[in-house]
């Protein structure tokens, strides 16, 4: 049985106890949270222990931590997680630094402790089918890929102030997922942006409108369009087109009901919140990771994934500040 610590015990952190409960093999065995109140709510959930972050990251009765709290944390829990010989789960992104996720390699190579990045968007039953039937051959050499990524609605000014901008907080999710499909690295990102959806955001220094192209060495593309508002629900489409054929994922709906009248055709609207839209990846993602420490097999995505997202991530902000494509080493 594989005893969980978590740190953070707000929305990400329910989740992640909810998908451990779902995983034969693993336990809550502690929580902690920067508030003791919402750690008393979560233990109360999960029957875990609640204990102080240091604390929880040497203790004994801990076998691996999953680090949910704010991104400027997680270099010092990582550090620690590495010098206490414990694997580690983590929130992207890792740092909003390139540099200091660099350190963070450093420490988890040396400690030799396994380290997931937590992009789950991979695990997505449909996302990762079309990875596998890519991988497969199925459509040929692929050579373009589209991504579409749009929030219902925008987060609050006060979310927007310390997101690290759009493409560090949203369109990070989709560099991974650009990565993922196209089997090589990008070497060149040319982004563009507006704030079209609220102007106080644009006030603020970012965007909510988006469009990304992606360029990789053999010159496979791939284009990204992001907004921060979707009328019609969480809008998440992937097309990957090949040299012998093309793969879609659509977006999941709320149902599959279908109604046909003399004024057209209707469908349910897409589902409206991202914990709903993934929940079966967030268990996948939980899943493999337990799987892959118990069993002493390759964690992935891997804490170098999450740097190669982070840098494609700063190279999209420096192109959309200068208006030039920027070139990746």
């Amino acid at each position: 049985m594989l005893r969980i610590g978590l740190l953070g015990c707000g929305r990400i952190g329910h989740v992640h106890a909810k998908s451990v409960s779902q995983v034969d093999g693993a336990v809550v065995m502690a929580v902690a949270d920067a508030y003791p109140e919402t750690a008393q709510t979560l233990a109360a959930v999960t029957g875990a222990k609640v204990m102080q972050a240091k604390a929880l990251i040497t203790s004994e009765l801990v076998d691996a931590v999953v680090i949910g709290t704010p991104t400027d944390t997680h270099y010092d829990f990582i550090h620690a997680c590495a010098a206490a010989g414990k694997p580690i789960f983590c929130e992207k992104p890792v740092d909003m630094s390139a540099g200091r996720i660099r350190e963070c390699i450093k420490a988890v190579e040396a400690a030799d402790v396994p380290f997931l990045t937590a992009f789950n968007r991979r695990f997505d039953p449909n996302f990762a089918r079309v990875q596998d039937l890519i991988t497969k051959g199925e459509i040929g050499n692929v050579e373009l890929v589209t991504i579409l990524s749009r929030d219902p609605s925008p987060p609050p000014i006060s979310y927007v102030e310390s997101s690290g901008g759009l493409f560090r907080d949203m369109t990070i999710h989709d560099f991974d997922m650009a990565r993922f499909l196209l089997g090589e690295e990008p070497v060149s990102v040319h982004a563009v942006g507006s704030a079209l959806v609220n102007p106080e955001i644009g006030k603020v220094g970012d965007v909510d409108t988006a469009a990304v192209t992606l360029a990789t060495a053999s010159g496979k593309i791939c284009q990204i369009s992001n907004s921060r508002r979707a009328s019609y629900g969480y809008d998440q489409r992937i097309e990957v087109h090949g040299s012998q054929g093309m793969l879609r994922a659509e977006n999941v709906l709320e149902n599959t009901v279908e109604m046909a009248t003399a004024t057209g055709f209707t469908k349910a609207p897409a589902q409206h919140f991202f914990l709903q839209r993934y929940e079966a990846a967030y268990r996948a993602e939980m899943r493999h990771f337990i799987n892959a420490v118990t069993n002493g097999i390759p964690v992935t995505p891997s804490i170098t994934d999450g740097l190669r997202a982070q840098i494609l991530a700063d190279a999209a902000t420096l192109s959309c500040k200068e208006g030039r494509t920027i070139t990746l080493d």
